[in-house]
Formats: C-alpha cells, structure tokens, sequence
C-alpha cells in the first residue's frame, strides 16, 4: 500500500509467492522471493502514481509475523 505524507492510502498492489511445506504444520518461503516480489508491486505502485517519481520513503513487508530470515553476514 502506497501512503501519502498524511497517512492516506493512495494506491495498492499485492502478489503471491510460493509456500513450501516440509513438514506437517509448517511454512516455508524463499526470502529471495519475498524480496523480488517486493519490488514488482513497489514497481507496480510507483507506475500507478506517477507524480511521486519514485520517491518512496520506506518499505516495510510483513509476512504472517511469524518469519525469520537469517543470514551469514560474511557472505552478504
């Protein structure tokens, strides 16, 4: 969802990403994907609302509040 300044939604987007499931009772996602998706429908956002220019702010994703993503800083 695209806020203005004042906290008012403007414009929205969304899009699916696979689900994994390894074990009875769990979730899993690609983080790679959650990220790429995030993009597309900032992308789809920005097309929508020409006059921002791009010009976003903040993200932030959320996720069924119950992901980790983890990583080895050495490697990234």
């Amino acid at each position: 969802i695209l806020f203005n300044l004042k906290g008012q939604p403007v414009y929205s987007s969304q899009k699916e990403f696979t689900q994994y499931f390894p074990k009875s009772g769990w979730v899993e996602h690609d983080p790679e994907e959650i990220w790429s998706t995030t993009k597309e429908t900032l992308r789809d956002v920005i097309k929508k609302n020409k006059k921002i220019k791009g010009k976003i702010l903040t993200i932030g994703i959320t996720n069924q509040r119950e992901t980790t993503v983890l990583w080895d800083k050495k490697n990234r």
